[in-house]
């Protein structure tokens, strides 16, 4: 064998074979080689078979690409003041930590008419079965609203979440992805009770989280003012909408 044979090597470009074979791959995700080759020959690209399955085994791409899943394209919508109480509730959560370390998060929901606080309760994890099991204690003594506004967290986007809605005839509005604002009234309430609650305290326990924050709720609905409540508190808002 000549020395020249012993050190040849192969020059040719496989570049526009693996462009080709990612930009499938991106598009195709659970698809395999005899689908990507498939199309490759539709295009009316002439590539030996043998040369794009070389290719397609060099780039690893026989090890299959978990697909993402999607969040499907939120209408933005405007953010109004409802006409009555019980048209429409938000509900977001907040995270913050025992002295200990421990994580946890809170649950709050809100009405958005008179703004008024209607959960603010405090678990290590809120998983979906907890929050229809917390929304369904809430209507036992409150007529279900005509639809609630959320984020598009999992919990939000759970089975169980989206069928007590269906079964209970509520609509469900989810608000745009890293749009925040169109969510902007339990936003604020967030901040108000971070501000006097969880940034004001080290707690020990969850149990001195949620007496704590059930004080302030009272508190809340019954004395703190709102600018667009004219001056009211929630309570004392919906009663002048009870009276007149």
């Amino acid at each position: 064998m000549s020395r020249s044979m012993y050190y040849y090597g192969h020059k040719k470009d496989d570049q526009t074979v693996i462009s080709k074979l990612l930009e499938l791959a991106a598009r195709y995700p659970t698809r395999g080689f005899e689908t990507y080759y498939g199309k490759i020959r539709l295009e009316g690209l002439l590539w030996n078979r043998k040369r794009v399955l070389r290719v397609y085994r060099n780039i690893n791409l026989k090890l299959r690409i978990k697909r993402k899943a999607r969040i499907p394209c939120r209408i933005k919508e405007k953010l109004i003041v409802p006409g009555r109480v019980n048209e429409t509730w938000s509900i977001d959560f907040m995270s913050d930590a025992l002295s200990n370390g421990r994580r946890f998060r809170v649950l709050n929901v809100i009405d958005d008419y008179n703004r008024e606080s209607l959960i603010n309760e405090a678990f290590y994890s809120i998983p979906g079965v907890r929050l229809v099991q917390k929304l369904k204690e809430l209507i036992i003594y409150r007529p279900k609203p005509k639809r609630i506004r959320t984020d598009n967290g999992p919990e939000f986007l759970s089975k169980v979440f989206v069928d007590f809605c269906r079964v209970n005839d509520i609509e469900l509005q989810y608000i745009q992805p890293g749009k925040p604002a169109q969510n902007a009234y339990i936003e604020r309430l967030n901040r108000t009770f971070r501000e006097d609650v969880l940034d004001a305290y080290l707690f020990g326990s969850l149990m001195e989280v949620n007496a704590i924050a059930y004080e302030w709720q009272i508190d809340y609905n019954s004395n703190h003012p709102h600018k667009s409540l004219n001056g009211l508190s929630p309570w004392l808002y919906a009663k002048e909408f009870l009276i007149n």
